[in-house]
């Protein structure tokens, strides 16, 4: 089985090089989450999604992506605190030699959890806020976590993590941006990511109530810079501008399946975390196949690798190089064909779906009031969603 799927993936493009090993797996454990954020990158049919592989089943893949040449593992969700396995899987990575990263909305996460964390070798926690004050957190998120976050956040300190915080940038929080600095400056945090959203998953559900004008994005940045400039070495601020604001595409994930693996809660291997939704690609699952024969063999790894999948303009761009046709899952989402040149880029005949969008966010500076309410993350809505698009 595994020369064929060799032969498969190598087929889609017989001028590409053979991969690199996948330096950095995601492991998202599980799609519960006691939050209902609107952007959430989890797909929109979560709650059609219930199985989840089981403690083996993890430190299997830990192992074989390990051997494979991993070197990186993020712990996701969903929240990962929900499984109760969590510290054995750290441990099991921390003992294979993998830098460990968990990724938490702090939910769960208690004294005693910590210190089992921090005696299984975790080596990093990122925190996500969801805004700098308890209404818009607490807004955002639908729950009542902002004095929990800020407990979490010292807890991070206590056990002398690095203090990593992110917070998701939109039109409804993004002129709070020197709030949000000035909250992680008090909390101690080495990093600061100001995420802006990217329109995936629940996030084109809200699309209209989320993506913010130009105006709003230029403050924002320069208001960043100025924070940049005030404080140098003691906190590092990454300011990441909305695809849809850019002329020119990004590598999807550093390169679709180059240096990244994303295995979803049900053991499903994919190139990036939202690739499921693309039509007609087949993504193994761990449960069957190796590591390696997912990584180097399958159709769904190799479809989209270097470039003979190219149509124009991309096909013949002197910067197919640089940015490999963009995002697939945006090209997929705005002019519904995987294949195509990613309408971010200016040069894409679908950019004018791009510019509509952002004509409308310049329309106002405030919530919009249209027939679409707000979506929150809700296992009720995921399930409507889902039969609404099947």
């Amino acid at each position: 089985m595994t020369d064929t799927m060799l032969e498969h993936g190598l087929a889609q493009d017989p001028n590409a090089t053979k991969p690199g090993p996948p330096l950095w797996l995601l492991a998202e454990l599980t799609y519960r989450c006691p939050l209902h954020c609107a952007f959430c990158f989890n797909p929109v049919d979560f709650a059609t999604q219930k199985e989840e592989l089981d403690t083996q089943g993890w430190i299997k893949t830990l192992r074989e992506a390990r051997a494979l040449g991993s070197v990186q593992c993020g712990f996701s969700g969903g929240e990962p605190m929900l499984r109760e396995d969590l510290e054995v899987l750290v441990g099991e990575a921390h003992r294979l030699g993998y830098y460990t990263n968990l990724l938490t909305t702090g939910v769960g996460l208690t004294d005693a959890r910590a210190k089992a964390l921090k005696d299984n070798g975790l080596d990093h926690i990122q925190l996500s806020f969801q805004d700098s004050t308890r209404e818009m957190n607490d807004f955002l998120s639908n729950t009542r976590t902002f004095d929990l976050k800020n407990k979490v956040a010292a807890m991070i300190k206590e056990y002398d993590w690095p203090m990593v915080l992110n917070c998701v940038i939109h039109r409804m929080n993004i002129d709070h941006v020197d709030k949000i600095i000035e909250m992680a400056l008090e909390l101690g945090a080495e990093t600061l990511e100001l995420a802006n959203t990217q329109y995936y998953s629940w996030a084109v559900v809200n699309r209209d109530h989320l993506l913010p004008s130009r105006e709003q994005l230029i403050a924002a940045e320069k208001t960043t810079n100025e924070y940049r400039k005030r404080y140098g070495d003691k906190i590092s601020i990454v300011f990441v501008v909305p695809d849809y604001y850019e002329n020119r595409p990004k590598k999807c994930m550093n390169g679709w399946g180059n240096v990244f693996l994303s295995i979803a809660p049900d053991g499903t291997a994919l190139p990036c975390h939202t690739a499921r939704m693309l039509p007609g690609a087949n993504f193994p699952n761990v449960a069957d196949h190796s590591i390696k024969d997912i990584w180097y063999g399958s159709e769904g790894f190799n479809r989209y690798r270097g470039k003979g999948w190219m149509k124009e303009p991309c096909r013949s761009c002197p910067e197919s190089d640089d940015d490999l046709g963009g995002c697939r899952c945006q090209a997929f989402l705005l002019a519904g064909d995987p294949a195509a040149a990613d309408p971010v880029c200016d040069k894409s005949p679908d950019r004018h779906v791009v510019d509509r969008a952002i004509e409308l966010a310049q329309a106002t500076n405030t919530f919009p009031q249209g027939e679409q309410p707000l979506v929150f993350r809700d296992p009720k809505e995921s399930i409507r969603l889902s039969e609404q698009q099947s």
